[in-house]
């Protein structure tokens, strides 16, 4: 779920998006809200005349905080619309430990590692020359925004199934980021599970 603003680029009108669609798109106007659907399934939201609904402060990609869902939800409320946000505001960034590394069966430069994020252990399908057991690594979950708006999602890598990604630094848009393939490795001071970025 993602949230942005750009009153200057755009007008006063904020977009949520509930999840990532195709492109044929069906718009139904409900006084300043307008409900994005695609095959009858709402996928998002326009918000028109946003800064007299919502605290919204900064450009772009916007943090979702709780005050906010519960501002947006209001705003649905206010409506004859029937929905009721269901959000995940948990970190999306965060430390992870592979536990686990073993070759893929179906590819020969994948890997399948088994990774604690503290709160539970993914399976992710890894294509990292230098990933290996016992690292800490930077892990965006299911439901992550990278840098380049790619929306992190369950998968299925050559019939293996991977929930998350481990990161490079490039991938992570960080400065001074090595241009060789590889993911980052994190030093010890790091704690599995800790959110990766102050999200």
């Amino acid at each position: 779920m993602n949230l942005f603003y750009n009153p200057t680029g755009v007008g006063n009108v904020a977009f949520l998006q509930l999840e990532q669609g195709e492109g044929s798109f069906e718009y139904e106007r409900h006084g300043d809200v307008v409900a994005i659907k695609e095959n009858d399934k709402i996928v998002g939201f326009n918000l028109f005349e946003a800064s007299n609904h919502l605290n919204i402060d900064g450009v772009g990609h916007i943090k979702l905080t709780e005050q906010l869902l519960s501002d947006i939800q209001k705003m649905i409320d206010n409506t004859d619309l029937d929905y009721q946000i269901e959000a995940d505001l948990s970190p999306k960034f965060v430390v992870g430990y592979v536990q686990s590394k073993e070759k893929h069966p179906n590819a020969d430069k994948l890997s399948i590692v088994q990774v604690d994020v503290g709160s539970e252990t993914l399976q992710i399908v890894c294509g990292a020359p230098n990933i290996d057991q016992g690292q800490k690594v930077v892990i965006a979950k299911v439901g992550a925004v990278m840098p380049s708006g790619m929306i992190i999602k369950d998968a299925e890598l050559r019939g293996v199934p991977s929930s998350g990604m481990v990161c490079s630094m490039k991938e992570l848009n960080l400065p001074n980021a090595p241009q060789e393939k590889g993911i980052m490795v994190l030093d010890d001071h790091y704690q599995v599970g800790q959110p990766f970025f102050d999200e």
